[in-house]
C-alpha cells in the first residue's frame, strides 16, 4: 500500500514539474515579440527668471500651484523702468515733428516774411546808391572830400551785398530742407523707436509669466529679494507629457525604433495603462545603472531610452517607478498618431 503511494506522489511531482515547464515554455513563446523594461518617470523643469535686475515687488503663486501658460506668476518694481519708458517716447515725439516739419517745408507766412525783407534790402541798397551818386557829383564840383564819397561808395556796397544775403534766404525758404537734413532726421527717428521699443520691452521683462502649463515646484526668491537673470526665482515642473527613463539591451537595438508605441504601467494604478511612445535612443552605450535591479543586466551595457507619455490627470509623477510593455518589430508608419502633442 506505501509503494503504491509513494509511486502515486512521484508520478503527480513528475507531471507536475512537466507541466509548469510546459506553462512556462509556452509564454515565453507567447511574449517572445513582447519587451518590458523598468525606468522611472523624469518630469521636465525649467528655472524661471526675470530678465532684468530689480526688487521684487509680488509673488502670485505657491508651491503646488497650477498653472496656465501666461499667466503672470511674478512681478518686478516698475518706478524706474516707467520712467525710462515716457522719456523714450517723449524723445521719439520730440524727433518725430523735427522730421515732419523738415519734410513739411516753409510756410507761406515765412516766405511772406522773406519776401518783404528783400524788398525792404532792395529799397535801402538803392538809396544808398542814388546817394552814392550825389555825393560823387558833389565831388567833381569840390564840394565834399574824397573822404565823404569813399563812405558814401561803402554804404551802397554794403547794402547790394544785404540784398544778395536776403535773396539767397528766400531761395532756401522755397527750397525746403536738403536730403540729407531729411535722412539724418529719419535716422535718428528709427533711432528714438529702437530706444522706445527696448524701453517697452525692459518693462514687460519686469513681468514673469508661466511658457507652458505646469505645477510649480520651488519658490526660490521672495518680495524683496534682488532679482538677476542668473537668479532664478521659480521652478516650474512641466507635467503633460512626461518622460520615462528606461535602458534597453543591446540585442533589443534593432527591433526598437523611435515612434513605435509603448504601454505603461504603475504601481499605484496597476488597472491603467498609458499609451506612449518611444521617443529617443542613444546612440551611445552606458553601464546599466543601479537602480535597474535585475541581476542578468547588471554586467551589460545598454542604451539609455526615453519614452514620452501623456499626464492629463498628473498621476504619472517624478521619481515614480513604473514598467514599460512594447511590441517588437512594429511598422512605425502605422504609430504616428500621438495621445498628445508634444514630440
Amino acid at each position: 500500500m506505501k509503494r503504491h503511494f509513494f509511486i502515486f506522489l512521484v508520478v503527480v511531482i513528475f507531471a507536475g514539474t512537466g507541466g509548469y515547464f510546459w506553462l512556462q515554455q509556452s509564454r515565453n513563446d507567447n511574449d517572445s515579440n513582447q519587451l518590458s523594461l523598468y525606468g522611472n518617470i523624469d518630469i521636465r523643469e525649467a528655472q524661471l527668471a526675470f530678465n532684468g535686475s530689480e526688487h521684487i515687488a509680488d509673488i502670485l503663486v505657491q508651491e503646488g500651484d497650477r498653472v496656465s501658460k501666461g499667466q503672470l506668476l511674478a512681478r518686478l518694481h516698475t518706478e524706474l523702468l516707467e520712467a525710462q519708458l515716457a522719456e523714450a517716447e517723449a524723445a521719439m515725439e520730440v524727433q518725430r515733428q523735427v522730421l515732419i516739419k523738415l519734410e513739411t517745408g516753409s510756410r507761406s507766412e515765412e516766405v511772406h516774411k522773406a519776401e518783404a525783407e528783400l524788398q525792404a534790402a532792395e529799397a535801402q541798397a538803392k538809396a544808398a546808391y542814388d546817394s552814392h551818386r550825389r555825393v560823387a557829383y558833389l565831388l567833381e564840383k569840390k564840394l565834399v572830400s574824397p573822404q565823404d564819397e569813399e563812405q558814401a561808395r561803402s554804404q551802397a556796397d554794403a547794402a547790394a551785398a544785404q540784398v544778395k544775403a536776403v535773396r539767397a534766404t528766400l531761395a532756401l525758404i522755397k527750397a525746403g530742407a536738403r536730403k540729407e537734413d531729411i535722412a539724418a532726421a529719419r535716422a535718428l527717428l528709427a533711432e528714438r523707436a529702437a530706444s522706445l521699443k527696448q524701453a517697452r520691452q525692459r518693462l514687460a521683462d519686469a513681468s514673469l509669466h508661466a511658457p507652458a502649463d505646469g505645477i510649480i515646484r520651488n519658490r526660490i526668491l521672495e518680495p524683496g529679494d534682488m532679482a538677476f537673470p542668473q537668479s532664478p526665482v521659480l521652478t516650474l515642473a512641466f507635467l503633460d507629457p512626461v518622460w520615462v527613463r528606461a535602458y534597453l539591451p543591446e540585442p533589443m537595438l534593432g527591433r526598437v525604433r523611435p515612434g513605435i508605441t509603448a504601454w505603461i504601467t504603475t504601481d499605484s494604478y496597476p488597472d491603467k495603462r498609458y499609451q506612449g511612445w518611444v521617443g529617443y535612443i542613444s546612440p551611445t552605450a552606458e553601464f546599466t545603472p543601479k537602480t535597474v535591479q535585475t541581476s542578468e543586466l547588471r554586467t551589460r551595457l545598454v542604451y539609455s531610452v526615453r519614452i514620452i507619455t501623456c499626464n492629463p490627470d498628473n498621476e504619472l509623477r517624478l521619481g515614480m517607478p513604473v514598467s514599460v510593455d512594447i511590441v517588437l518589430d512594429q511598422n512605425v508608419a502605422e504609430n504616428q498618431s500621438r495621445p498628445c502633442g508634444a514630440h
